[in-house]
């Protein structure tokens, strides 16, 4: 059946490499939520598979495991209720251990065959995945469906093109053949064995469960490791769920269940660092708070580690052509998923002196109030704002946004969810900062938090923007500048400081989206994280390529 999935997924696998190779726009599944794509009945049974979910016990094919553990609670405050299988550590690392060496044996196109059979049957539920993600990470639903859904499962797929092609770039046999003499000649027979590194531990995080979590994941089982999959304990069913169907497809193909595990925990009696300390565990990928990333490099023993941390993203703004265009695209930027995108624009540097239009000169105070206005306007609606803000997933993002305290232009409040009422909702809070108040704004307030900061000119605004990614992390910047010197001198200092930027974006497109198969997601050339989504330094360091060489006697010498 394995070798058969790789055949009925390969023109997509082709599809992928070749995106991957010219960058272009590729989509592999459908990011429309409509019925005519996925059934008409398709929302309903997904709503209805949730509901299934909640307050029963999730049943999952693993072992090792003793008793149920969960304690999720939706932002939109419900709570969910649902227990999952409680892992011992040392009796699941044991049936982990004992199912690699099937899948470590099986070739290229069974494992990736697998893989995209659970890609395929992920999105087919995608309605059932939007769901989940919209009550664990507090997503809007359109977005939980389309980061939760299909864009994740592109992230996937581009992980799984990227290992493949790495996998293949070695024949897996090859004849050697030298000359040691006029008539004589050394002839080996090679081959060229695939050894994966044995258990990856991917770590979840609570605000982007699938989309952050697929990459580590496929790029890792599809080199031929097992991989434990550790959920944020506030946003376990989505990753519940893909383990689910990732033991269907793996026992359907005649594979252990236990080569993906599911290992959950709760907020009170986290596991994460015990799972970091045992030996059995040779990669980890990990999304998260820098604090903890920090920790885990530091403590992953031989495991290779590949992070994705925290940062603090800028806008520069240098001069624009029309303020109203530029400030409608950076309000939806700012109050999207109420600022809980790791690409979200934190700080905005604008001149002091104000700044050149096609409308003339304006100043900063004008262009700060462009983009209260903007947020104004985009949360005027209240169905637009709760689809666009969504829910704040953790209690902390709510009480830094109340404390947060200067020159307030604009002011963070509740805003009543028209369908929870007891939804946790904050709108965008936008206070006014000068250059010199560094201390305030070079650190990450995550959340629907925005600094507008005054500063001496563009080139300290990019001075300033440049040295905090360097010292702090940044995954995103946005540049607003009609003067092309500027351009390049800005796109020169982030670039060098390992943050790509987005030049004048207006209209459709936003800073904080991140295309898979076209756009590297994190450079790992600053401290926001050491790996990017995708290249091939993500999918290399999960497998080791080991040859055997065999004499060959019989070709030593030339007939005559």
């Amino acid at each position: 059946m394995s070798t058969t999935l790789f055949t009925t997924h390969e023109q997509k696998l082709q599809q992928a490499l070749q995106a991957v190779h010219n960058r272009g726009f590729y989509s592999a599944y459908p990011e429309v939520p409509s019925g005519k794509i996925y059934g008409q009945t398709a929302k309903a049974d997904g709503l209805e598979a949730f509901d299934g979910y909640c307050g029963a016990d999730f049943a999952l094919k693993q072992g090792g495991c003793d008793g149920t553990v969960g304690n999720e609670t939706s932002p939109y405050g419900i709570s969910l209720k649902t227990q999952y299988p409680k892992a011992n550590i040392g009796e699941i690392l044991e049936c982990i251990c004992d199912a690699c060496p099937a899948w470590r044996n099986a070739s290229i196109e069974t494992r990736v065959g697998c893989a995209m059979e659970i890609l395929d049957r992920l999105n087919k539920r995608s309605f059932e995945m939007a769901f989940a993600v919209m009550h664990t990470s507090g997503q809007g639903f359109m977005m939980a469906f389309q980061a939760g859904g299909p864009h994740a499962q592109d992230r996937g797929l581009e992980a799984i093109a990227y290992a493949y092609k790495a996998m293949k770039d070695c024949p897996e046999e090859t004849t050697w053949k030298k000359q040691v003499g006029r008539d004589d000649f050394v002839t080996l027979d090679k081959t060229y064995k695939i050894v994966p590194r044995g258990i990856g531990l991917v770590i979840g995080c609570s605000t982007f469960p699938t989309w952050n979590t697929y990459p580590g994941l496929f790029a890792s089982l599809v080199t031929g490791n097992a991989v434990i999959v550790k959920p944020h304990p506030g946003a376990i069913l989505p990753l519940a769920i893909t383990v689910d169907i990732c033991q269907d497809v793996l026992t359907e193909a005649g594979f252990d269940a236990n080569l993906v595990t599911l290992v959950p925990d709760t907020l009170e009696n986290p596991i994460t660092t015990k799972l970091v300390a045992r030996p059995e565990i040779q990669i980890i990928d990990y999304t998260g708070g820098t604090e903890f990333g920090n920790w885990v490099e530091a403590n992953a023993g031989s495991a290779v580690v590949y992070t994705e941390k925290a940062g603090v993203n800028s806008v520069i703004i240098d001069s624009v052509e029309q303020m109203k265009a530029v400030s409608g695209n950076l309000a939806f930027s700012l109050c999207l998923y109420s600022g809980q995108m790791c690409t979200t624009p934190q700080n905005i540097f604008v001149p002091r002196a104000g700044i050149d239009t096609a409308d003339g000169h304006i100043s900063f105070d004008d262009v700060a109030n462009a983009i209260v206005k903007g947020v104004d306007w985009m949360l005027s609606d209240q169905g637009r704002a709760n689809e666009v803000l969504g829910a704040i997933q953790n209690e902390a993002t709510a009480a830094r946004i109340d404390s947060a305290a200067g020159d307030v232009l604009r002011d963070g409040v509740v805003i009543e969810h028209t369908m929870f009422s007891d939804a946790r909702t904050r709108t965008v809070k936008i206070i006014k900062l000068d250059a010199s108040q560094r201390d305030v704004f070079e650190q990450e307030m995550f959340g629907p938090l925005v600094y507008i900061i005054s500063t001496d000119s563009t080139d300290q605004s990019i001075e300033l923007a440049a040295s905090i990614a360097r010292s702090q992390g940044a995954i995103s910047c946005g540049l607003y500048s009609t003067n092309d010197e500027v351009i390049e001198k800005a796109v020169d200092a982030m670039s060098l400081a390992g943050v790509p930027v987005s030049c004048n974006l207006v209209g459709n497109i936003w800073v904080n989206q991140s295309a898979a198969f076209s756009d590297f997601h994190v450079s790992g050339a600053n401290p926001s994280g050491n790996a990017t989504l995708s290249d091939a330094a993500f999918v290399v360091g999960r497998f080791n390529m080991v040859q055997c060489r065999t004499f060959v006697p019989e070709s030593s010498k030339v007939e005559a």
